[in-house]
């Protein structure tokens, strides 16, 4: 009988456990992203770790918009683009997109407002700046 309840206390202490570490989730909001090539009118990541999600709203400024919509017609001035993500130790880094010998990521650090690409070619890393952020912000969302 004792046993018995031994079992049952442990199990509810566990169940309980569970249910309240999964019911916090992490948002990391960076917005006024200057980028080094490109101008922006809004340029915000929002990277959702609980969903493995990084959403990149941006609008481009009329340069930059002119630029890429001679080449490209079906260039917009107000985008939404979405990605994977996934986290290694302190980074964050972007679904991989190209072929296996040559890909780019973002990079993202925790508690940095930098952006950075990452580029392999033939297993050759190379990580350069690319964006960075005026306003970095944390949020723990509970559910």
């Amino acid at each position: 009988m004792k046993k018995n309840n031994s079992i049952k206390f442990f199990l509810t202490i566990l169940f309980i456990f569970f249910t309240l570490s999964n019911l916090k989730a992490e948002i990391i909001i960076l917005s006024s992203c200057d980028n080094s090539k490109d101008g922006f009118l809004k340029n915000e990541y929002i990277l959702d770790l609980e969903k493995s999600l990084m959403t990149r709203n941006f609008v481009y400024n009329l340069k930059t918009f002119k630029k890429y919509r001679i080449t490209d017609l079906t260039v917009k001035k107000e985008n939404t683009l979405s990605r994977f993500i996934y986290q290694e130790d302190n980074k964050i880094l972007t679904d991989k997109i190209g072929y296996p010998q040559f890909y780019t990521q973002l990079l993202f650090e925790i508690d940095s407002p930098n952006i950075m690409i990452k580029t392999v070619i033939n297993n050759e890393e190379g990580v350069s700046p690319m964006s960075k952020c005026k306003k970095m912000e944390r949020f723990e969302k509970e559910s």
